[in-house]
């Protein structure tokens, strides 16, 4: 994030280069009484907006979602669309999705929700509309699947099992003014008014924390040689005892650093991160030793409780990392930190199952206690490609403070974490935090297809993407 958050990192990232943690761990140390849950269950409900205005009443329970008695019907209105669902089954998190992924929604978004704990209705919540920049590039695979849609950003609620949404599009005031209209441009003008097509609100239960289930208790492994998966006589490597073959896939992706069925990747200290990425032979290690930092604790998929068969199956890298965007989720502030393996999930439901896309879309997750989460699925060591900084996510890696950081700084735990994350990770492929970096754009409202551009190795979203994340208060 240029500006406030991007300066700390800088700064953080330089004492992480050379200080080392407090608590060092052999590499490669087994974890005694690793286990392989079960997966949680989780759901997510669509439910379709519909238009409301004059001629469509009022929803009641629902202020402000028509105009005023008498008022006539004119195209000068902006287009308003709504939904009032008191009953649901529970959610904890929101967003509202619409049919084309490169339309945009050109307006605003409010929800209030219902607790179920309290049973009490929330005030008016406003959900970051501009999320399109999240997503893979426009000629990625990923993006051209058929599947991909175009979403606000997700909105964290807690337990709720009632919701009341409303959508209003720009006027024509704000549309022109924007657009730097004149006159002539009434066309353009009633075109930015409407909203796009298909849209519904998407609620989310993130599902239950996983009950810990030991598989092995005599080596502290869920099964194989040393944490390592079992091969049949063709070389193929089946599913563990107690793990579905697509959490196998994903925990193994994490060998050597950590053992099968791990829920999380322990801490090292400077020399040991530099011994650790030797032994597994990742990245270019033979000029990375100057600069691999300490390697935090990373909290891995299976930990914070990844539904793996959501996902699509087998994983795509890049030819190498050069950079690092960093983000803010824009999920809200409204979460304990116990609570961030939940939003995780909620997250990782969002971006598949009402986005779209083929996993989560950044690489790695940081609450606002500092602890770090694997994100996309591939190893935390390796160029996974991910899905977060539109025309620039190859050869780069994402990073998502979990919190909406438009008007407020992150906390410096928070920013501590990403410090260290990115001088360890930058440092495997041999890159200076402090440096420069030159990518090649694949197409976004900034920079053209096919031009080279030079960034901060350590960027914010918006030195990529003409965007608002995380905002005017601490700007990418």
């Amino acid at each position: 994030m240029r500006g406030f958050l991007a300066s700390s990192i800088g700064v953080a990232t330089a004492a992480a280069l050379v200080l080392p943690l407090a608590l060092t761990t052999p590499a490669l140390a087994a974890q005694s009484g690793t286990v392989a849950p079960e997966t949680p269950a989780g759901s997510t409900q669509s439910l379709p907006l519909v238009p409301l205005g004059p001629s469509a009443g009022r929803i009641p329970g629902v202020p402000g979602m028509s105009a005023s008695p008498g008022l006539p019907e004119t195209r000068d209105l902006p287009e308003t669309q709504g939904l009032d669902a008191p009953e649901v089954k529970t959610f904890s998190l929101v967003g509202v999705v619409w049919d084309d992924a490169a339309t945009q929604l050109h307006g605003a978004v409010q929800v209030r929700t219902r607790s179920v704990e309290t049973a009490a209705w929330s005030d008016w919540q406003d959900v970051e509309t501009h999320n399109s920049e999240h997503a893979a590039d426009p000629d990625a695979a990923e993006r051209g699947s058929g599947r991909v849609r175009g979403s606000t950003a997700p909105l964290w609620v807690g337990p709720s099992d009632g919701v009341e949404v409303r959508v209003q599009a720009e006027s024509a005031a704000e549309a022109g003014g924007k657009a730097g209209e004149t006159a002539g441009g009434a066309g353009t003008r009633a075109a930015s008014r409407r909203l796009p097509s298909g849209m519904r609100i998407e609620l989310v239960d993130p599902g239950a924390d996983r009950p810990p289930t030991v598989i092995d208790g005599k080596n502290g492994m869920p099964g194989g040689v040393g944490g390592r998966p079992v091969e049949d006589d063709k070389g193929q490597v089946g599913a563990l005892p107690g793990m579905t073959m697509e959490m196998t896939e994903s925990s193994s992706a994490n060998l050597p650093h950590a053992p099968l069925g791990a829920h999380e990747i322990v801490a090292l200290d400077k020399a040991d991160s530099t011994a650790d990425a030797i032994l597994a032979g990742e990245g270019t290690v033979g000029k990375a030793a100057p600069y691999i930092g300490p390697r935090p604790r990373i909290v891995t998929r299976q930990g914070w409780g990844a539904d793996e068969s959501l996902r699509e199956k087998g994983f795509v890298y890049t030819n190498t990392v050069k950079a690092a965007f960093v983000h803010h989720s824009a999920s809200g502030n409204n979460y304990a930190c116990k609570d961030a393996p939940a939003v995780l999930r909620s997250l990782y439901r969002y971006h598949v199952v009402s986005s779209g896309w083929r996993d989560v879309g950044y690489n790695f997750a940081v609450d606002k206690c500092g602890t770090v989460y694997e994100g996309r699925a591939g190893g935390v060591a390796k160029a996974v490609l991910g899905a977060h900084t539109m025309g620039f996510n190859t050869d780069s890696m994402g990073i998502a403070v979990i919190g909406s950081y438009s008007t407020t700084s992150p906390p410096a735990a928070a920013v501590n974490a990403v410090a260290q994350l990115t001088a360890w990770k930058l440092g495997l492929f041999g890159v200076d935090p402090r440096a420069k970096a030159t990518l090649k754009s694949g197409g976004g409202n900034l920079y053209k297809k096919g031009s080279s551009v030079k960034l901060n190795v350590i960027s914010g979203h918006r030195d990529g993407f003409a965007t608002e994340c995380p905002g005017a208060g601490s700007p990418c």
